[in-house]
């Protein structure tokens, strides 16, 4: 092999170290903020909006959330063994998700891995793709 194609095979090669799933903690670490998230999501009013989007029971919410997480974070892949890909947009067209929606969720996950103690380099790092990926999913305007 040349030195190229050496050089071609480390990029495409996992970055080295630890995942943010490993950073978390794995799945205890997962599912402590998964669970803080929704806890405050039933808690504070300052998530009203987003908590009546849910209806009136978590657990499946939770659950799937642990899943999904557990995979986009670089662990085992829960949510895709289960249900196939997570076409996010897709599964989420059901609800009206404007502005204040996405805001919500994001304050409220945002206040989950600060009070989850999340090292704040991964933070930032989750916290723009969680913005991105959260504004994707609006589906109105407002």
């Amino acid at each position: 092999m040349s030195g190229d194609e050496n050089a071609r095979d480390e990029d495409d090669a996992p970055p080295p170290g630890p995942t943010p799933f490993d950073r978390l903690g794995g799945e205890p670490g997962v599912q402590a903020l998964v669970d803080r998230f929704y806890d405050l999501m039933d808690l504070e009013p300052a998530y009203a909006v987003l908590r009546g989007v849910h209806g009136s029971d978590l657990h499946a919410a939770r659950q799937k959330l642990f899943w999904f997480l557990c995979g986009w974070l670089g662990g085992p892949s829960h949510y895709i063994e289960r249900f196939g890909h997570p076409r996010l947009r897709a599964r989420h067209l059901p609800f009206s998700i404007g502005q204040i929606e996405r805001d919500q969720w994001l304050a409220c996950m945002y206040q989950a891995m600060a009070e989850c103690n999340v090292e704040p380099a991964l933070r930032e790092r989750l916290e723009k793709s969680l913005f991105d990926t959260a504004d994707w999913m609006r589906n109105r305007a407002g």
